[in-house]
């Protein structure tokens, strides 16, 4: 049995980060320790037994954040169990179907064995920073794309998979 997880994230503008508070209280409910943590803010994985690593989408990428957190602590990361969520999409189109990895993420996953990704909505909001962020809300595509219930199913999974014996 795994008794500490960390989720962390890479967040721009707060959505993704909210999407991994959601998976980080599903866990906690299952009983598991669990802290939720910008990617930019861990300094080791060492004392984790267990890692869920997520990164909103930018044209094509993970956040940075995201993806040097994974570069930075590759090593450990590949001796424990790993799962990967991606948020992006500015449409229904992760609640109605599955969206595969961007290449990078994709990479990863093969070279620590992560157990599983998923992609979820997006959100972007007024407010938001960034000069295409802001173009995206100009032309009116913006939104919150995100499905909480589909969020918590992916997490009981992981929980689920976590409290095995």
């Amino acid at each position: 049995m795994t008794d500490t997880v960390l989720v962390t994230y890479g967040s721009t503008n707060g959505s993704t980060a909210q999407i991994a508070e959601a998976v980080a209280e599903v866990l906690r409910k299952d009983g598991l320790t669990v802290d939720a943590l910008p990617a930019g803010a861990v300094t080791s994985v060492a004392s984790y037994d267990a890692v869920v690593v997520g990164g909103g989408l930018y044209a094509g990428r993970w956040q940075k954040d995201a993806r040097r957190f994974v570069r930075r602590h590759r090593h450990l990361l590949a001796e424990r169990p790993v799962w990967f969520f991606s948020s992006g999409p500015l449409d229904a189109s992760a609640s109605e179907r599955d969206i595969p990895p961007v290449r990078g993420v994709r990479r990863a996953m093969t070279r620590l064995s992560v157990r599983e990704h998923v992609t979820f909505g997006g959100c972007l909001e007024e407010g938001a920073k960034g000069r295409v962020a802001g173009m995206i809300l100009s032309s009116g595509k913006g939104g919150d794309f995100r499905n909480f219930d589909a969020i918590e199913t992916w997490a009981a999974g992981v929980a689920r998979e976590l409290t095995r014996a």
